[in-house]
């Protein structure tokens, strides 16, 4: 295989398999994988923990304040076999995928100043090639010149369910009725936020995984990667 270094930029909506695919990937090639969903979601998490949000109205006077008390990395978890995200030294893997951060995450991540930061740190972190980065704007803003760029969907059902059994795996007690009002919402909201909204790259090729098994995309889209590298 050549020895080229490349990026991948994975970008789709929520609970479309996006950072379950880009891991996949990242094992596969030795690369690096950031999750920078994750990232809006540490962030949110702290706002949370500092009453930057209460009943769905975020104060962002208090969110500027303290976006410099935010320190992010990722540290390869060996037990997982994969990185998890740290926020001040804190392994918050788990915590920023409960309900409450999900709730809350498209009300942080819509301001340009919080945007602004993550961006910059997703390209600093990238900035050695070699890595697959998952998000909602990763082809279109963080790295549009990514060498390899998919755009990942699915219908609204396919990817409640997707959420409710992976909560349901990790013990959580949440109804799918939630998980799928709270899938539409963020579709809405990613996609008609004013910085950065969700869009699929004009130079993107589109992965519809309705129907698709975990094996069945992984090796659709190594087959591309492939014949790039080759």
């Amino acid at each position: 295989m050549s020895k080229k270094k490349i990026i991948i930029a994975i970008d789709g909506y929520s609970s479309s398999g996006k950072s379950t695919l880009a891991k996949e990937i990242a094992k596969s090639l030795g690369y690096r994988y950031i999750d920078s969903g994750a990232m809006y979601r540490a962030v949110t998490l702290f706002a949370i923990r500092n009453g930057v949000v209460e009943n769905n109205i975020v104060d962002e006077v208090k969110l500027k304040n303290i976006l410099d008390n935010i320190h992010i990395n990722f540290k390869y978890n060996e037990a997982r076999k994969h990185q998890d995200i740290f926020l001040n030294n804190e392994n918050v893997e788990d915590e920023i995928r409960k309900m409450e951060v999900s709730n809350t995450v498209s009300l942080i991540s819509k301001y340009a100043f919080v945007r602004a930061r993550m961006v910059k740190l997703q390209q600093e972190m990238g900035s050695d090639s070699e890595i697959v980065m998952d998000g909602r704007d990763i082809g279109t803003v963080v790295f549009p010149n990514a060498n390899i760029k998919i755009f990942m969907t699915a219908d609204v059902e396919s990817r409640a369910k997707r959420r409710y059994n992976e909560l349901i795996e990790k013990g959580e007690d949440v109804s799918y009725d939630d998980i799928s009002k709270n899938v539409r919402e963020r579709d809405y909201l990613d996609e008609n936020r004013t910085e950065s909204p969700l869009r699929k790259a004009s130079d993107s090729i589109e992965l519809d995984n309705s129907n698709l098994s975990r094996e069945e995309q992984f090796e659709w889209i190594m087959n591309i990667i492939n014949k790039y590298l080759e």
